[in-house]
């Protein structure tokens, strides 16, 4: 399944998650300004799952729609990459990585099995927009939209730090 959406600038309202035929597949809600959590609706509005990091802390956690736990996205220390590490409850852990100033992600499984990937397909002035492209038969589409705006404000708090920390 082949899904595009995007960030808002003020990272807080809805936004449109739409398929390869440019239908309304789904919609974002990114809950706040001042903070980094959001909501996955279906098609019909339903919700499916929900992202947020973790209280005083750097992980990334994806709940199901009834609140259970479905996976935890942790950043990985790589100096000419961006790694990071998706580890479901029951289904394994999953590798995301991107080359050093590329903006296409691939998602491998723990065999090196290539499930998913994708693509920041945005400016750099722009909020950020995704092209996801999932061939996983155990990760759900909208649980890896989920993944993949936690990748995003990850990179985005990390940018921020790094920024705050110069002279």
């Amino acid at each position: 399944m082949e899904l595009y959406f995007k960030d808002n600038f003020f990272n807080a309202g809805y936004t449109e998650i739409m398929n390869a035929k440019q239908e309304l597949a789904g919609s974002l809600d990114l809950k706040s300004a001042f903070g980094s959590s959001l909501n996955v609706n279906n098609a019909e509005g339903a919700l499916v799952c929900s992202g947020s990091f973790r209280i005083l802390s750097n992980k990334w956690g994806i709940t199901a729609a009834d609140g259970s736990q479905l996976g935890v996205l942790r950043h990985r220390l790589s100096f000419f990459s961006k790694k990071f590490e998706y580890e479901t409850e029951d289904r394994g852990i999953y590798e995301i990585f991107s080359p050093a100033f590329s903006k296409e992600y691939s998602i491998t499984d723990e065999y090196g099995t290539a499930v998913a990937q994708f693509n920041k397909i945005n400016g750099w002035f722009e909020s950020g927009a995704f092209c996801l492209r999932n061939e996983s038969e155990n990760l759900d589409s909208y649980e890896l939209v989920a993944v993949v705006m936690g990748v995003h404000e990850t990179n985005k708090r990390e940018s921020n730090t790094h920024h705050a920390n110069m002279p």
